[in-house]
């Protein structure tokens, strides 16, 4: 009876100790679901790091600065912006790669890195990146310096006809919008050119009032207001539409003198927010919800009609589906004009 009373005695103590420890367990992961939850709540802790790819006074930064104090409202934390020009995009996009996925550095970005494999540049797209959101696109003009005598788009392309070679064309490097609106005529139209390239529209801008180049495609956000002062003269926009503006007068569709563009139609540059794709989920649905909100804000929509860009506002999924959409026509244009050094078929790309 003695031995029995003991065995019962150790398999209740047994009992009581794992009773115990089950129920330690259970408070310890209940303390550390609490904790998750109280974090997920309390982000952002600090301050964040903005990174913008191109230089300070260009459209992208200013699209990024204009759209930053709304959301740190809306976040109750400061972005820190700096800019980090170079390599087309690359150096900027780069480095944000390389930084801890922990929500606290954000890319502000325009549309280069998804064409940088094609042409040779790098390898990194927004594929490895979550898009915060696609704030915006740009409407692309085609302007001349005022001393020339082409009052139409048609009537340049006859003069480069007529002149193989003899007339500058700015651009701005591989991938930007110079490069790739004459990729386009390139790809339905002879363009024996000279091109002239610029770190960027500014710039490229600032060689056509000199007259050190005879026109360039450019966005407009960048040229309206040197084309209100009548520093420069706006040929067409990149579209199948005529535009219409109180400032700007009548601007003629770029189709009226080459239908075959309307295929690659619409198109333009853009300008978006992003991360590394494996941030926190507390971090991508604050973000998202954060910039969706500032990007409604009417001081916002102010500036970007101002600068004749229209608003997108996407972010997760639907941003993933416009950044791939636009990667596939813009690097197949490049392909199809001979201006790619990669084939987009090398990195999963497929045809429009």
């Amino acid at each position: 009876m003695r031995t029995q009373t003991l065995e019962d005695d150790h398999k209740n103590n047994y009992l009581e100790t794992s009773m115990q420890t089950i129920r330690k367990s259970v408070a310890t992961f209940a303390m550390l679901a609490l904790a998750g939850g109280a974090m997920a709540q309390s982000y952002p802790e600090r301050e964040i790091s903005g990174v913008i790819q191109w230089s300070a006074g260009g459209a992208t930064d200013v699209v990024s600065r204009a759209i930053t104090p709304h959301v740190e409202e809306i976040i109750g934390k400061k972005i820190v912006m700096q800019n980090k020009p170079g390599g087309v995009g690359a150096i900027a996009t780069n480095f944000v790669y390389q930084q801890s996925a922990d929500g606290y550095t954000l890319l502000y970005g325009a549309e280069n890195p998804q064409l940088h494999a094609v042409m040779g540049i790098a390898n990194l797209d927004y594929s490895k990146f979550y898009p915060i959101n696609i704030l915006g696109r740009g409407k692309v003009v085609v302007i001349a310096n005022n001393d020339k005598p082409w009052k139409s788009f048609r009537e340049l392309l006859d003069d480069i006809e007529a002149n193989p070679g003899k007339i500058k064309m700015g651009t701005a490097g591989p991938g930007s919008v110079p490069h790739t609106v004459s990729a386009m005529i390139t790809a339905v139209a002879k363009l024996p050119v000279t091109a002239v390239p610029f770190d960027g529209d500014g710039p490229g801008l600032t060689a056509l009032q000199g007259g050190h180049i005879d026109f360039m495609a450019s966005s407009l956000g960048s040229a309206a207001e040197h084309i209100k002062a009548g520093r420069m003269r706006v040929l067409a926009v990149l579209s199948d539409t005529a535009m219409t503006d109180s400032a700007l007068g009548n601007i003629p569709p770029i189709t009226d003198a080459l239908p075959g563009v309307a295929k690659y139609l619409p198109w333009g540059p853009f300008y978006g927010v992003f991360a590394k794709r494996d941030i926190p989920e507390e971090a991508k649905a604050k973000l998202s919800a954060a910039f969706r909100k500032a990007a409604q804000s009417p001081q916002f929509i102010e500036l970007m009609n101002g600068r004749h860009n229209e608003i997108v506002n996407l972010s997760g999924e639907e941003a993933d589906a416009f950044l791939k959409k636009w990667q596939s026509v813009t690097a197949w244009i490049l392909q199809g004009a001979g201006l790619a050094k990669h084939s987009p078929a090398e990195f999963g790309i497929p045809k429009p």
